[in-house]
C-alpha cells in the first residue's frame, strides 16, 4: 500500500488513560499543546490536569469508558494559563496483552493551527501542492510549518485522448496510483470535479494507521522544507524508517511479556505454571533458570509462622537451561528439597520482596553460594556468571523465588531485563497462587463429594445393590452426581440417582444438601412423586442455583413391586430374569428447582431375578454420541450382561464410558430377589380386647416354628403392647405382619392418623410406658404413615447367621471406584 503513514495533518498528540482513569501516556507533543511536562502529567486524572470544562470531563471518567466521543473546547495551558483551543477524538480500547490496562485513546489537535494553516497531508512517496500558492515563481509552495497541501501539477491535468471524459487523464491515473484504497470508479469523478468544475474533493474515506510513538521514544522531527524549482511534478516525502524501527524495538518486550504470560497462565496446575516460567525465561532472559517454591506452597499446607529463614523448607520444582541435555541434572535436580541459609540471595530476596542482582559472581561469592547447597560443588554453575534472584509474591504471601544465570560471554542484566523479569515475576506469582488456590478448591470439592457418597451398599432383605462412581477426566470437572440406596420401613429399598447441574465446589455442596434432603424425606415414607415435589420446593427456597435431575425408585420385596418417579433424569433400564432388557417408560418431568410442573409415579411388577440399572447422563452422552443413542446402547449391553452385578457395572464403565470421561458417571445396579412367601405372615385383628391374648399366642407359635425360641417371649410382650395401643388409641381395622429376614420385623397398622410418641411418665402413672418398653427391648422401632393410616414397627436381631433367600455377604468395599 502506498499510503503507509499519516504523520502531518497537523500537530496532533495521543494521550492514553488507564482503567483507573489516570494518564498513562504523555509525549512531547502533548507537553507542547497543553503546557505540562511528562512527569507532571503521568498518573493524574485528565480532568484535573487539563482543567477541562465540566461538560467535557465526563469523557475521561471510567463510567464513560467504552463510548466514542469527540468535541472541541477552550482550556488554559498548565504553564502560563493562556487559552488553547483543542479538538478531541476519544476512542475506547479493548484490553490486550501488553497494554498495561490502557482503556482510552484520546487524540487532540490544536484547532487554531488548523484554522490558520488549513488542512495538509503527506501522501505516500509524493508531495502534492495546489497551484496558485504564494512563493517563488514556478515552485510548489510549502508553508513554514511544514504543512503539505494538495497540488495539481500541469503535467497531470491534460485530457485523456481515449476516454469519454475529457478530464479523466493522467491526473485520474495518478490518483489510482496514489490512493489505491479508494473505489476505482471514483477516480474519474474526482478528476472531473477538481479539474472541470474547480470544486475540491472532500470527505474521501480511507483506512490508514497512525503510529503512536511510546513516551520512551522521541517522535521524528519533520524534515526542513525548501522551495522546489520547476518543473518537478513529484517530490519525495520524508519517511520515518528509524521511528518504525524504534517502535518495533520498543514493542518487542511487550510482545514477549504477553506471550510469556499467556503460556504461564495456560494451566491451573501451580507446579506446571512454575515449570513454564523456567522454560520461557531460557534463552530470552537467561541461560539457566530455576524455580524454588516453599514446601507449604507445593503441598498446600500451612504457611511458615514467621519470616522465611534457613529452617523454612523449600523445593526446587523446575529447571531449564540451554546447555547440552543433562548438563546440570545432578547439580540442580528438580523436585529436590532445599534448606537455604539466611545469608544467601534467595532468603534475602524473599525477606525484602526485591530482586537481588549480582553483575558478576566472583570466586569467593561462588564458593559461598555453592556451600549453601550442600556437598555438591556448584562453583562452575555460579562463577563468572550474572546472577538474578527474584522473589515470587502474590496477595501478600511469599511463594518462593526463581534464579536466573547468564554465561560469562553474555552481557549482564540491564534495566530493561530487570523490568521484564519484575513483570514476569508478578504474573507468574499470581498464576502459581491461583493454581494453588484452585487445587485447594478442587480437593475440598472432591473430599466433600466423597464424604457425601456412600461407601458400602446396605444389606437389605430381598435385594442386592452395587454401584460405581467415576469422576470426570479433569479435576476442574468435579461435579454433583450422587446416588444412594436407602433402607425403608417394611423391608423396602429406596434407590436414588441425581445430577446437580454444573461443576465445582458449589455443585458438590448442593449435591450434599439434596442428598441429605432425599434421605430425610424418604424416611417419611412418601410416594416418589411427592418426595420429588418436596425436594423441588426445598431447592427453590434455597436459591436459583439449585438445579438438578433426580430419579427416585422404591422396591417392595414382599409385594414384588417397584414405584418410580423422575425429575428430568434419564430413565432406568429393567432386565428380566430371562435377559430381556427394556427402558422403563417413566415420565421425565422437569428438573428439581424449576417448579410449576407435577411429577408422576409409575408402578411396575418385577419378578425375582430381574435387575434394575440407573445411571447419570455422563455414562450415555459423549461428543460422538447423543443421549438417546447412548440409552439404546446401554439397553443392548444389559441384554448381553451376566447376572453378576459387579461385572455388569464394570462392563458398562469400560465399554460405554472409557477411561477418561468428560463428565462424572454414577451407576447403581439393583438385583431383585424378593422375600420368600414362607418368611412373611399377616393377620387381621378384630378391634376387641380378646384379640391381644390371641395374637400373642399366634406369634409365639410362629416363632417357635421358625426356630426363634430365644425371641419368642420378648416378641410376644412387644406385640401385645403395640396391639393394645392400636386398639385403644387407633381407629378402624388393626393388622399385624411378621417378616423373617436378617432381623425379625413386626409391623402393627391401623387406620388412625395420630402418631404415637414417647412421653415423660411419673412413678405413679398407670399408663404411657408401652413405647418405653419397646424402645428398651427392640433393636430398632419407629413409625410411618401409609395412605390409609399408620404403621408402628420394631425389629429384633436374630441370633446366629441370618437365613433366608436374597442375602449377599460378599465384600462390598468396592461400591465406589475411581
Amino acid at each position: 500500500m502506498v499510503i503507509a503513514d499519516l504523520l502531518g495533518v497537523t500537530r496532533m498528540t495521543a494521550v492514553t488513560v488507564n482503567d483507573r482513569g489516570r494518564i498513562s501516556h504523555w509525549d512531547d507533543t502533548a507537553a507542547d499543546l497543553f503546557g505540562a511536562a511528562r512527569p507532571q502529567a503521568m498518573g493524574r486524572p485528565p480532568g484535573d490536569l487539563l482543567r477541562l470544562p465540566r461538560e467535557h470531563r465526563g469523557a475521561f471518567e471510567p463510567e464513560a469508558f467504552g463510548q466514542v466521543w469527540c468535541g472541541a473546547c477552550t482550556l488554559r495551558r498548565a504553564d502560563n494559563g493562556e487559552p488553547a483551543e483543542v479538538g478531541w477524538w476519544i476512542y475506547p480500547i479493548d484490553g490486550a496483552p501488553g497494554d498495561h490496562g490502557v482503556r482510552v485513546l484520546a487524540l487532540a489537535a490544536d484547532l487554531r493551527r488548523l484554522r490558520r494553516d488549513g488542512i495538509g497531508i503527506t501522501v505516500g512517496d509524493l508531495l502534492l501542492a495546489p497551484p496558485g500558492e504564494p512563493g517563488p515563481a514556478g515552485a510548489a509552495a510549502l508553508r513554514p510549518a511544514a504543512v503539505r497541501l494538495l497540488r495539481v501539477e500541469p503535467t497531470l491535468a491534460g485530457p485523456s485522448p481515449d476516454g469519454p471524459d475529457p478530464f479523466a487523464g493522467p491526473f485520474a491515473d495518478r490518483l489510482a496510483e496514489l490512493l489505491p484504497a479508494l473505489d476505482p470508479l471514483a477516480f474519474g469523478k474526482i478528476a472531473s470535479q477538481v479539474l472541470g468544475l474547480g470544486c475540491p474533493a472532500v470527505s474521501l474515506g480511507l483506512t490508514i494507521r497512525l503510529p503512536i510513538v511510546p513516551h520512551t521514544e522521541a517522535a521524528p522531527a519533520p524534515a526542513p522544507t525548501v522551495p522546489l524549482p520547476r518543473p518537478v511534478p513529484r517530490v519525495p516525502a520524508p519517511r520515518p524508517p528509524r521511528a518504525r524501527r524504534n517502535l518495533s524495538h520498543a514493542l518487542e518486550p511487550l510482545a514477549f511479556l504477553g506471550a510469556a504470560g499467556e503460556q504461564i497462565g495456560s494451566s491451573l496446575d501451580h507446579l506446571q505454571a512454575a515449570r513454564t516460567l523456567a522454560e520461557v525465561l531460557v534463552p530470552r532472559l537467561a541461560d539457566l533458570a530455576a524455580v524454588e517454591l516453599l514446601e507449604s506452597v507445593v503441598t498446600d499446607s500451612a504457611p511458615p509462622a514467621g519470616e522465611v529463614d534457613e529452617t523454612t523448607p523449600m523445593r526446587r520444582v523446575a529447571v531449564a537451561h540451554n546447555d547440552e541435555p543433562g548438563r546440570w541434572d545432578e547439580a540442580v535436580p528438580e523436585d529436590e528439597p532445599l534448606s537455604v541459609p539466611s545469608c544467601t540471595p534467595f532468603v534475602q530476596a524473599m525477606r525484602t520482596g526485591r530482586p537481588v542482582h549480582v553483575q558478576r559472581v566472583d570466586d569467593g561469592r561462588a564458593a559461598r553460594l555453592a556451600a549453601a547447597f550442600g556437598a555438591r560443588d556448584l562453583r562452575p554453575l555460579f562463577t563468572g556468571r550474572a546472577l538474578l534472584v527474584v522473589p515470587l509474591i502474590a496477595r501478600g504471601r511469599v511463594l518462593g523465588t526463581f534464579m536466573l544465570l547468564r554465561k560469562p560471554d553474555r552481557h549482564g542484566f540491564d534495566e530493561l531485563d530487570l523490568a521484564m523479569v519484575d513483570e514476569l515475576a508478578r504474573r507468574a506469582a499470581l498464576c502459581v497462587d491461583n493454581g494453588r488456590l484452585y487445587r485447594r478448591e478442587v480437593q475440598v470439592a472432591e473430599e466433600l463429594q466423597r464424604s457425601m457418597l456412600p461407601d458400602v451398599p446396605p444389606d437389605v432383605d430381598g435385594a442386592r445393590v452395587r454401584y460405581r462412581y467415576r469422576p470426570a477426566e479433569q479435576a476442574a470437572q468435579v461435579g454433583g452426581d450422587w446416588f444412594d440406596a436407602i433402607p425403608l420401613p417394611g423391608c423396602r429399598l429406596g434407590i436414588v440417582v441425581g445430577d446437580v447441574m454444573g461443576h465445582g465446589l458449589t455443585s458438590a455442596a448442593i449435591m450434599g444438601q439434596l442428598r441429605t434432603a432425599v434421605r430425610t424425606l424418604a424416611a417419611e415414607d412418601m410416594r416418589p412423586d411427592r418426595l420429588l415435589r418436596q425436594l423441588d420446593g426445598l431447592a427453590r427456597r434455597l436459591g436459583e442455583d439449585y438445579l438438578a435431575t433426580c430419579l427416585f425408585a422404591v422396591y417392595d420385596p414382599v409385594e414384588r413391586r417397584c414405584t418410580v418417579a423422575s425429575a428430568g433424569h434419564v430413565p432406568p433400564v429393567l432386565v428380566t430374569a430371562e435377559g430381556e432388557s427394556r427402558v422403563l417408560p417413566v415420565p421425565p418431568g422437569v428438573p428439581i428447582g424449576v417448579g410449576g410442573e407435577p411429577f408422576e409415579t409409575v408402578e411396575f411388577k418385577v419378578e425375582d431375578g430381574s435387575r434394575l440399572v440407573l445411571c447419570t447422563d455422563g455414562l450415555l452422552e459423549r461428543r460422538d454420541r447423543d443421549l438417546d443413542t447412548g440409552l439404546e446402547e446401554l439397553r443392548a449391553r444389559l441384554a448381553e450382561a451376566s447376572a453378576d452385578l459387579d461385572g455388569t457395572c464394570d462392563d458398562l464403565l469400560d465399554r460405554l464410558a472409557g477411561p477418561t470421561p468428560a463428565d462424572d458417571i454414577a451407576i447403581v445396579a439393583v438385583g431383585f430377589d424378593g422375600i420368600p412367601l414362607d418368611d412373611v405372615v399377616t393377620w387381621q385383628l378384630e378391634a376387641v380386647p380378646a384379640s391381644v391374648p390371641w395374637i400373642r399366642a399366634q406369634v409365639g407359635a410362629l416363632l417357635t416354628g421358625w426356630g426363634l425360641h430365644d425371641l419368642a417371649e420378648s416378641a410376644r410382650l412387644l406385640v401385645s403392647e403395640l396391639v393394645t395401643n392400636a386398639l385403644v388409641h387407633g381407629a378402624g381395622s388393626v393388622g399385624l405382619r411378621l417378616i423373617r429376614g436378617r432381623t425379625l420385623l413386626c409391623e402393627v397398622h391401623d387406620d388412625g392418623a395420630d402418631m404415637p410418641h414417647l412421653r415423660h411418665t411419673e412413678a405413679t402413672d398407670e399408663s404411657g410406658r408401652g413405647l418405653h418398653l419397646v424402645g428398651h427391648l427392640a433393636a430398632r422401632w419407629g413409625t410411618h404413615r401409609t395412605e390409609g393410616g399408620k404403621v408402628v414397627w420394631f425389629e429384633q436381631r436374630i441370633p446366629g447367621p441370618p437365613t433366608g433367600r436374597g442375602r449377599d455377604h460378599g465384600n462390598r468395599t468396592d461400591g465406589v471406584v475411581g
